[in-house]
């Protein structure tokens, strides 16, 4: 835990040379502004200014001033920056001019959903699982969608190409205090996964954009192409973001994961929007292990939510319907109030589907709430859904809408 002092005295006692705010639009895109250390102490008393109409979602034509205010407990030292003189970066909190949140920013939203579940007395851990794809770029470095290899699930050197890539990318995380959990190859050729250990919600959000960051700057280096998108190879396997949470009481205990994952699937579906952003996620969902209905199962992977064997006493749902371009804390924010919601009302899942879903007859799916089948279809039931809109700020899930229809 970093205080404004420990991290002004680090820059002043470091070779420190630049330090980057960081902050996202509603889609979750990372932004950044740059400053000198000689500004880094009004950046923490004042905050910096921007210019808030030139970012998705914003919407700030008249009144466009807004300021980033860092915080301390979010820097990281970018280890590939640092030849010439530590770069450090820092997420920010957004904030009016008088001092205020800036309601629209995601991050603040996550917060104060955070806060909502410890007012009630429960504990919520996420760890997400993020799978992507290597390719080989050209002369100019864009994406020839030529995979680095052609593995398979688990496989290993010399067939696994992205071993070495792999390796790179947990160092550099550690580097900028980040633990991955695991990473191998996954069942496309030139595809990744690597994921992560629990932690509270805004950490693992946090954990999620930099991960990204940092596949992408690693694999650059590389001369390669990290492709996080849904759908890059259409006869292959897709990338899911696979999304782990778990729930205790003030004892500790997991007596609530049924109705919290019961609040999850009664909502699943309206909040695919948020969760499933672009026209390839739908590509993506009903193949190749991405489910394609509202369904939950123990072990099973063919549902949309299963239960992972442990053997401990700890339970968790793993989520493996949402993908890469979801923004995390946007997501996060939505599974944890459909999830206290379903606390709140003492749900009861549906039954759970023991069967394969991918082999299953007809008898069994029509029984079933498929998922949204496009984005189109994904649109229309956000827009109907009241829990979306006593959930999110209007515009937000009016950008939403705008943007993607």
């Amino acid at each position: 835990m970093y205080t404004k002092q420990d991290i002004l005295d680090y820059v002043e006692e470091q070779n420190v040379t630049f330090i980057r705010l960081a902050y996202f639009d509603i889609f979750g895109k990372q932004k950044n502004i740059s400053i000198l250390p000689r500004e880094l102490k009004r950046a923490f008393e004042e905050g910096i200014s921007f210019d808030a109409s030139a970012i998705d979602g914003f919407c700030q034509d008249v009144h466009s001033d807004l300021f980033l205010v860092p915080n301390p407990n979010t820097m990281a030292i970018l280890p590939w920056r640092s030849l010439d003189g530590a770069v450090l970066r820092m997420y920010c909190d957004i904030q009016y001019p008088d001092g205020s949140p800036f309601e629209l920013d995601t991050r603040y939203l996550l917060k104060k959903a955070m806060e909502k579940a410890v007012q009630k007395g429960y504990q919520i851990e996420i760890g997400s699982e993020f799978e992507f794809y290597l390719f080989l770029a050209d002369e100019a470095g864009n994406n020839t969608y030529i995979p680095l290899d052609n593995a398979g699930y688990m496989d290993i050197a010399p067939e696994d190409g992205g071993e070495d890539v792999r390796k790179n990318i947990c160092l550099t995380l550690e580097e900028m205090g980040l633990y991955p959990e695991a990473s191998h190859h996954e069942e496309g050729p030139g595809q990744n996964e690597i994921d992560f250990l629990h932690s509270n919600p805004l950490r693992s959000a946090d954990d999620a954009a930099t991960f990204k960051w940092v596949v992408k700057t690693t694999a650059k280096a590389n001369g390669l192409v990290a492709d996080f998108s849904p759908k890059p190879l259409k006869e292959e396997s897709g990338n899911g973001m696979h999304i782990n949470i778990s729930i205790s009481d003030k004892n500790g205990t997991n007596n609530l994961t049924k109705s919290f994952m019961a609040g999850i699937l009664r909502r699943l579906a309206e909040i695919s929007l948020f969760l499933n952003p672009s026209p390839k996620s739908y590509e993506r969902l009903g193949s190749f292990k991405a489910p394609g209905y509202v369904s939950w199962s123990i072990q099973n992977r063919s549902q949309a939510i299963r239960i992972p064997a442990t053997r401990n006493q700890t339970k968790r749902i793993e989520l493996r319907s949402p993908d890469c371009l979801a923004n995390p804390y946007l997501a996060y924010l939505l599974l944890i109030e459909a999830g206290l919601e379903g606390v709140q009302d003492n749900l009861e899942p549906q039954p759970s589907v023991d069967v394969n879903l991918f082999e299953a007859g007809e008898e069994i799916l029509s029984q079933l709430q498929p998922l949204p089948r496009n984005l189109q279809e994904a649109s229309k039931l956000a827009r109907s859904s009241d829990f979306v809109k006593r959930t999110l700020p209007e515009a937000i899930w009016q950008a939403y809408l705008s943007f993607q229809e």
